[in-house]
């Protein structure tokens, strides 16, 4: 029973952890896409998939899906290893 406890506080402790390593990525993207209009929004993180929604001049934009897989889905691979899936959401 206590290592149940134990095995789920820890579990909590890295589900908060790469919530947090997340938030920290996206603020260091945010900078890039608000110099050209644009802004990201964490819509959901799911496990270790994270939903995010373009806003401003990045939404609809032509660039987008290449503004998503090289830019912000690269830097969350690289800074998170256990980094899964970026879905994105109009």
């Amino acid at each position: 029973m206590a290592e149940d406890t134990t095995r789920q506080a820890e579990q909590v402790d890295a589900d908060e952890e790469f919530n947090r390593k997340v938030r920290e990525v996206i603020s260091k993207v945010r900078g890039f896409l608000q110099a050209d209009g644009g802004d990201i929004e964490i819509v959901d993180i799911s496990g270790r998939d994270v939903t995010v929604r373009l806003r401003g001049a990045c939404a609809g934009c032509p660039g987008a899906a290449y503004t998503l897989k090289m830019g912000v889905e690269a830097a969350l691979r690289r800074e998170i290893p256990d980094f899964g899936n970026l879905i994105p959401v109009e």
